[in-house]
């Protein structure tokens, strides 16, 4: 069993999860194939690893034996990759696309830096649509992807990467908590149609009953760089003020320096998950593997 890392992979993924669903979608493959390599590895010690509680797993006193046998191999094999990959020595530009809000507030300058440096090629980022990065991923034109939403392909692994939340934001103070009928007093700063963003946003308004037609709309723009831009040089009115729906990171600078303000919906908290994606045929790639547990491990 040794041989096969994979297994103490998952093993390791369910125990720092402490779920078999957030481990599947962690490690891109399916539940039942998560449960089925526990049981492999079960079966092969000839005792329970883990138990099933209503709260998530505990691992078992043999678990927690193996969880330290199998975190020094993993530390053992990452040393080791970096040599592994000098060995194969290829000379390379790694493409990795990101969609605007990921690309442009989530990962830093000194990440691509730090990611060229572990896998001692270049690294190459666009930034682009969700649904253009999936498309260049299977035209082979990148190599991986950071997406905002999970656009399902068969041909392609995702891996869910982090949580990301949608705010109310304006360039006025605003209540920090809003009623869901307080919404319909402001002017809007919309997504377009097609954006997968407005998509989460009308399921969410949907499920509160909120009719996204009866909003002041003065805009519709095409991803986040322009909502905020838009936002920001848009008329201050604190009788009515301009607000638009964006993630956190987005403005999380602006927030601390004073200059927008964002609010919460009451009872609710808009939630997304930000996915690694990348196709199947290089499911066993050493750069591929290697970038993927980079981001993961929280270097980005």
């Amino acid at each position: 069993m040794l041989k096969d890392f994979v297994k103490l992979e998952t093993f390791l993924t369910v125990s720092r999860e402490r779920s078999f669903s957030k481990a599947s979608a962690k490690l891109g493959i399916s539940q039942p194939a998560v449960t089925q390599q526990i049981k492999f590895i079960e079966k092969y010690l000839g005792v329970k690893i883990i138990e099933r509680k209503k709260n998530g797993i505990k691992l078992t006193a043999e678990g927690d034996e193996l969880y330290k046998v199998a975190t020094r191999l993993e530390k053992e094999i990452n040393s080791s990759e970096k040599d592994i990959l000098k060995i194969i020595n290829k000379e390379m530009t790694f493409r990795l696309g990101a969609s605007y809000t990921i690309g442009t507030y989530v990962i830093p300058g000194e990440c691509l830096n730090e990611m060229s440096e572990t896998i001692n090629n270049d690294v190459n980022l666009s930034i682009d649509h969700s649904e253009t990065i999936i498309q260049n991923l299977k035209d082979r034109k990148l190599d991986v992807g950071l997406i905002e939403s999970p656009i399902i392909d068969s041909d392609l692994i995702y891996r869910e990467w982090v949580e990301d939340e949608l705010v109310v934001c304006s360039n006025v103070p605003i209540p920090k908590t809003l009623k869901t009928e307080e919404l319909y007093n402001y002017r809007w700063i919309c997504r377009e149609e097609s954006s997968h963003t407005r998509k989460v946003i009308s399921e969410v308004f949907e499920e509160l009953g909120v009719s996204c037609k009866s909003f002041d709309v003065i805009s519709e723009v095409s991803n986040t760089t322009a909502i905020l831009q838009t936002i920001k040089r848009s008329k201050k009115n604190a009788e009515k003020p301009v607000v638009t729906i964006i993630s956190k990171h987005a403005i999380s600078d602006e927030v601390a320096k004073g200059e927008l303000f964002e609010a919460r919906l009451r009872g609710y908290t808009m939630t997304r998950k930000f996915y690694i994606v990348y196709t199947k045929e290089n499911k066993h790639n050493a750069y591929v593997d290697k970038v993927v547990d980079y981001i993961l491990a929280g270097q980005c």
